[in-house]
């Protein structure tokens, strides 16, 4: 199914038909501040095997990272210290994402022996309303495109083409951007520059 729903004023309706999906154990592809990601429930791992089926991963060797609605349910899932706190609450919500120590309320099968977690609060409503109506953290992995040049897809109209057999559900919520997020290492006393993407990352990293 490909499901438009406004990227500005979500339809609540809408929404919670996609919940819906993601409650049944329901693979989707929906869209961020950034680039378009598929996403499961935290809770359901059958869905979070599918993700890695079509990443071409076995579970306990993915990269995923959960999307949480804001910092407080950020916190619920991660260990922030004060320092990492303060920068969070600076740039997010944004196209940033934070790896973090994992908290206890992360499940095994999902961080297996990680002790770390990717964390992102994206500023996109569509992705806040889904995770506020869900009640916890989706798990998301971007997708690639095939083409040579440009590395993410952007049109939810051929993303739907490609993938309709393979996920549950495909919002479009409008263009994908093609640059991924800037990824942050927070599990020591100062932020690393991972990956430098749509995030500014002046005058507070210290790059890899």
């Amino acid at each position: 199914m490909l499901l438009e729903i406004h990227p500005k004023n979500p339809d609540t309706r809408k929404i919670n038909m996609v919940v819906q999906h993601l409650e049944q154990g329901g693979v989707i592809i929906f869209p961020t501040d950034t680039i378009y990601s598929f996403g499961c429930s935290l809770l359901k791992y059958k869905a979070i095997e599918k993700l890695a089926r079509l990443k071409n991963v076995k579970p306990e060797k993915h990269n995923f990272s959960i999307i949480c609605s804001n910092l407080s349910n950020l916190s619920s899932y991660a260990k922030v210290s004060n320092a990492a706190y303060k920068l969070m609450k600076n740039v997010l919500p944004g196209p940033y994402t934070f790896i973090l120590p994992a908290s206890n309320n992360v499940p095994k099968y999902f961080s297996t022996n990680k002790k770390t977690i990717g964390i992102r609060v994206p500023d996109n409503a569509i992705c806040t309303e889904l995770i506020t109506q869900l009640g916890h953290p989706l798990v998301s992995t971007s997708i690639h495109d095939d083409d040579d040049i440009i590395e993410y897809s952007t049109d939810p109209e051929l993303i739907y083409e490609k993938y309709k057999h393979e996920v549950d559900l495909v919002i479009n919520g409008g263009y994908g951007g093609n640059i991924p997020s800037t990824v942050i290492d927070y599990t020591a006393d100062k932020p690393i520059l991972v990956r430098e993407g749509a995030g500014n990352t002046d005058n507070f990293l210290i790059v890899e």
